[in-house]
């Protein structure tokens, strides 16, 4: 419900407000006093366009500033997945820069306008002339039978299967497209990973077979330095070991002339130790270099093949190629058990086909059970509303599961007497629309949470006993929803719980419009000037006080 409305520095209005009640709130006045002016600037909080031209004073900005109390709309789920704080009462505001920038917020929190214009259109629903084509939309019709004969639980639960039922789907159309792909490469992973597997690869092999080749390739050479060394080490007259033995006697001789020299002998004496294991470890190893030409061949033909892998499939190491046998392990499974996981998937797909149709078909039995009694509550609406000849029907077509059912609704009307019932946006006029779209708000006003109703010179083209009827229908709707009724006709006027006047001041440079809350004898005044012109006579006056008071 809209609580407050401002609007500053738009069109003839230089700064305006005003505060609806929360039931029916008449606006009157004269013609190019600013009415639809008001609607224009209330067009800006539902996220229209706007541009410099509308700036009354061109170096100031233009203001909208709405206040809303969000009640039962159930919008919390809107702003979490917007990012907006949900509070009470919620503030939109829409400004227009003398530069011609535009920025709109939502509780001081700037939104793009497609995300003002989708909570606008939850809050306010601004009904004109003119703006009736949506009655003709498909599924805008399909949403009044689901409201009219509420179906909400319907429609979920089926909403869930049909989810459930794309899901399944698409899990099937990705097997079988995987299937199709792995059958074009089955044989040839299959041949990779034999080549692979027939290796036997292991971790860490091929830097161990790469240092066992260059020893078996210099084995001859290796055991001649070895023992060449060794010879120098061990030669009984000239080797190293001899003359080292000799220090080392040596040394401890100095060790018992003077202790001094004792810490020379030990270092000594660590290096002889780190000699003879030299020579030990040469001596092991002269013992299992082997010249062994035909394990040479065998390391040379391993590493040949794990080179022509390693190139062949743009790798480097052997770990690298083990990770590949596995991921080639894992197709080639995939592929062999592919049958298994597609019968499952077919069988997914079919109970989720079945439970889809079922919960379409409940749903479309409680969509279906509701048009007689719709239609009987349209027709007999519509002959209040001055339409006694119309004729409306509700057709239901079966489609293709879609996420809103299986049904296409189509609305057939004629305004006629004996007139083809046809679509209605072949043949409703501008007029029988808007009068249908009233009967039709009206109807739903009991059954679901509308949003703050402007009604732009709906009564236009109709007077008497029609129009009265069509406030009272206002009325009925105000006692749970909030309405705004722009009017020309004293006896709708009269019956609103406030009245607002629309006029032009021209005290000032420029012509303004201002907006004024009547009280009881300024609306008797206006019903007055309504009924009989400027200057009302008492008869006049009479029959506005009268119509106040029925």
């Amino acid at each position: 419900m809209l609580k407050s409305l401002s609007i500053s520095n738009y069109a003839l209005i230089d700064d305006l407000k005003m505060q609806p009640g929360a039931g029916l709130n008449m606006i009157t006045g004269e013609t190019g006093a600013g009415k639809s002016i008001m609607l224009g600037a209330v067009g800006l909080l539902l996220g229209k366009r706007a541009d410099t031209k509308v700036l009354l004073h061109e170096d100031k900005k233009c203001i909208v500033e709405g206040w809303f109390e969000l009640g039962s709309y159930g919008l919390q789920g809107f702003f979490e997945e917007n990012d907006l704080e949900y509070e009470e009462p919620c503030i939109i505001r829409r400004e227009i820069s003398p530069s011609g920038k535009s920025r709109s917020f939502v509780n001081d929190t700037p939104v793009l306008l497609d995300v003002l214009k989708s909570l606008g259109e939850k809050l306010m629903d601004v009904h004109s002339q003119h703006d009736t084509l949506l009655l003709g939309d498909g599924a805008y019709q399909l949403g009044l039978v689901d409201a009219y004969s509420q179906s909400n639980r319907e429609l979920s639960a089926y909403q869930g299967a049909y989810h459930d039922f794309r899901k399944a789907k698409k899990h099937l159309d990705q097997l079988k497209k995987k299937a199709f792909e792995l059958q074009k490469e089955a044989d040839f992973n299959q041949f990779q990973l034999d080549e692979l597997s027939a290796l036997s690869l292991q971790e860490g092999e091929q830097t161990e077979l790469e240092s066992k080749q260059e020893i078996l390739e210099n084995a001859e050479e290796i055991k001649l330095k070895i023992q060449e060394a060794s010879g120098l080490f061990a030669d009984e007259q000239f080797g190293i070991l001899q003359g080292m033995g000799q220090i080392q006697q040596n040394l401890q001789s100095l060790e018992r002339l003077a202790h001094t020299f004792g810490s020379i002998r030990e270092r000594f004496q660590s290096a002889l130790i780190e000699v003879k294991d030299i020579l030990a470890t040469l001596e092991e190893e002269d013992g299992q270099i082997e010249v062994d030409f035909e394990k040479l061949e065998e390391i040379r033909e391993r590493l040949s093949k794990i080179y022509q892998l390693q190139k062949k499939h743009g790798v480097l190491t052997v770990e690298e190629l083990i990770e590949i046998e596995q991921k080639l392990a894992d197709q080639v499974f995939e592929f062999q058990n592919l049958d298994e996981s597609l019968e499952k998937a077919e069988k997914d797909f079919a109970e989720a086909e079945k439970a889809m149709q079922s919960f379409g078909e409940k749903l479309t039995k409680k969509r279906v059970s509701c048009f007689s009694d719709f239609e009987k509550s349209m027709k007999s609406l519509l002959q209040d509303l001055g339409m006694e000849n119309a004729q409306i029907n509700f057709q239901r077509q079966e489609i293709s599961p879609s996420s809103t059912g299986l049904d296409q609704i189509e609305i057939l009307f004629s305004a006629n007497k004996g007139g083809t019932l046809q679509a209605l946006k072949k043949v409703a006029s501008g007029g029988e629309f808007s009068r249908l779209l009233f009967a039709i708000k009206y109807l739903m006003a009991d059954k679901m949470a509308l949003p703050t109703l402007i009604f732009d010179e709906i009564d236009a083209g109709i007077s008497g006993e029609v129009a009265l009827q069509m406030v009272r229908m206002m009325k009925d709707i105000s006692a749970n929803h909030q309405i705004i009724c722009i009017t020309h006709l004293p006896q709708v006027a009269a019956k609103g719980d406030m009245h607002y006047f629309v006029f032009k001041d021209n005290s000032a440079s420029k012509t303004i419009s201002k907006i004024k809350l009547l009280d009881e004898q300024e609306r008797i005044q206006e019903l007055a000037k309504m009924i009989a012109g400027a200057q009302p006579s008492e008869n006049a006056l009479q029959s506005a006080r009268e119509l106040l008071a029925n």
